[in-house]
C-alpha cells in the first residue's frame, strides 16, 4: 500500500516535470534573451548625471538667449525710447556688479596682507574711493524705496532727476558731459569767494614777506595770469596756523570750500571741517600713488577723471593739456612736506595748502 503511494507520487512528479519542461525552458530562453536584449537598455539608463545636467543647462541658456534677443528686437522696434533706457539700465547694473566684485577683491587682499588704504596702488585707491561714493548714493535710493509701493515713486524720481539720484553707470554719454558741466559750474561759483576770503586774511598775516607774496598771487589769479609753482609753495606757512589753518577757518570759509570740493555745504561747521580733512587727505594720498605710478601710465579717461576730481573741467580740454595741468598739480602736492601720523595720513597743513593751490592754479583754465 505504501509502496503504491510512493510510486504514484513519483509518476506524478515526473509527468509534471515533463509537461512543464518546455515552458520552463521557454521562460529561461525568454529570460536569457531578455537579459541579452536588455543590456543596451541598461547602458542608456546609466548615463553620467553631470552630462545630463550640463546638457540641460546649455539648453536652457540657449533658449534664454534666443528669447532675450527676440525681446530686445521687439522693444527696439516698438518702443525705441524705452529700449534706450532699458539698455542703459541693464549695462549699468552689470558695470556696478563688476565694480562691486573688484572692490571685494581689493578689500579681501587688504585684510589678507594687512594693507592700509594709502598703501594701495593708484588704480585700486581710486576704485575704492569712487565705489564708496556710488554705494552711498545707491543706499539712499534703497532707503527711500523701503515703504510699500514707494518703488514706483522711486522709478519716477530716477527718470525725472537722474543727476541727483543715479550714479554715473546709469547716465547716457550726453548726460555724463552735461552733468559734469553742471557740477563744475557749481564749483566755479565758489572760486571768486575763495579768492575774496584770501584777500581778507592778508592784513591778518604777521609776516610782511608772506603778505606780499599772497597779495601778488591773488592779483595774478584775478588777472588770469598763470602763477609759478614756487609762488604757491612759498606760501605754505600761511596755512599752518591762524588765520588760514584748517582748525582756524570760519563757518563761511568752510562752506565755500565744501562747495568747491562738491561736498554738501549744508552741515554744521565741525562736520564740514571733518569732511574737508578726509576728502583732501584722500586726494593727497592719491597724488602720492599717482606720482609713483607716473602720469604716462594713465589712459585718456583716467587722466580726465583725475583732473576733474582735482578741480579742472577736463571734459572740453585736450588730453595733452590735461596731462600738463596734472603734472603741475602733482609737483605742488608732492612738494608738501609735513609730519604724518603712523598710518601715513597727511597733516592739516598739507591738505589745506593742496586745496588752496588747486583753486589758484586752475584760474587760467576756467
Amino acid at each position: 500500500m505504501a509502496l503504491s503511494r510512493v510510486y504514484l507520487l513519483r509518476v506524478a512528479l515526473w509527468g509534471s516535470a515533463i509537461t512543464s519542461g518546455p515552458f520552463v525552458s521557454r521562460r529561461l530562453q525568454l529570460g536569457c534573451s531578455g537579459l541579452v536584449l536588455g543590456a543596451p537598455r541598461s547602458s542608456k539608463l546609466h548615463l553620467s548625471p553631470k552630462a545630463d545636467v550640463k546638457s540641460m543647462i546649455s539648453y536652457v541658456v540657449t533658449k534664454t538667449k534666443v528669447i532675450n534677443e527676440k525681446y530686445h528686437r521687439f522693444l527696439d522696434r516698438n518702443f525705441p525710447r524705452f529700449y534706450v533706457l532699458y539698455t542703459i539700465f541693464t549695462k549699468g547694473l552689470r558695470m556696478l556688479w563688476a565694480d562691486a566684485k573688484k572692490a571685494r577683491r581689493i578689500k579681501a587682499n587688504m585684510l589678507k596682507h594687512n594693507i592700509k588704504f594709502h598703501q594701495l596702488s593708484y588704480r585700486e585707491m581710486e576704485h575704492l574711493r569712487q565705489f564708496r561714493r556710488d554705494v552711498i548714493k545707491c543706499l539712499f535710493l534703497g532707503i527711500i524705496s523701503i515703504p510699500p509701493f514707494a518703488n514706483y515713486l522711486v522709478f519716477l524720481l530716477m527718470y525725472l532727476f537722474p543727476r541727483q539720484l543715479l550714479i554715473r553707470h546709469f547716465w547716457t554719454p550726453k548726460q555724463q558731459a552735461d552733468f559734469l558741466d553742471i557740477y563744475h559750474a557749481v564749483r566755479k561759483q565758489s572760486h571768486p569767494e575763495i579768492l575774496t576770503c584770501l584777500e581778507r586774511t592778508i592784513p591778518v598775516i604777521s609776516d610782511a614777506g608772506l603778505r606780499w607774496h599772497l597779495t601778488e598771487l591773488c592779483s595774478k589769479a584775478q588777472r588770469g595770469t598763470q602763477p609759478a609753482v614756487n609762488d604757491i609753495l612759498v606760501l605754505r606757512e600761511c596755512f599752518s596756523d591762524h588765520p588760514l589753518g584748517m582748525n582756524h577757518l570760519q563757518a563761511l570759509q568752510l562752506k565755500v570750500l565744501s562747495q568747491a570740493m562738491l561736498l554738501t555745504p549744508h552741515l554744521p561747521p565741525f562736520l564740514l571741517r571733518s569732511r574737508l580733512k578726509n576728502h583732501t587727505t584722500v586726494i593727497h594720498q592719491l597724488d602720492k600713488a599717482l606720482a609713483k605710478l607716473g602720469i604716462g601710465e594713465l589712459t585718456s579717461q583716467e587722466v580726465k577723471s583725475a583732473c576733474y576730481l582735482r578741480g579742472l573741467n577736463s571734459t572740453h580740454i585736450a588730453e595733452d593739456r590735461c596731462r600738463t595741468w596734472l603734472g603741475e598739480w602733482l609737483q605742488i602736492s608732492c612738494s608738501l612736506k609735513g609730519k604724518t601720523d603712523p598710518y601715513g595720513y597727511t597733516t592739516e597743513i598739507q591738505t589745506i595748502i593742496a586745496f588752496y593751490s588747486k583753486i589758484i592754479i586752475i584760474i587760467e583754465y576756467l
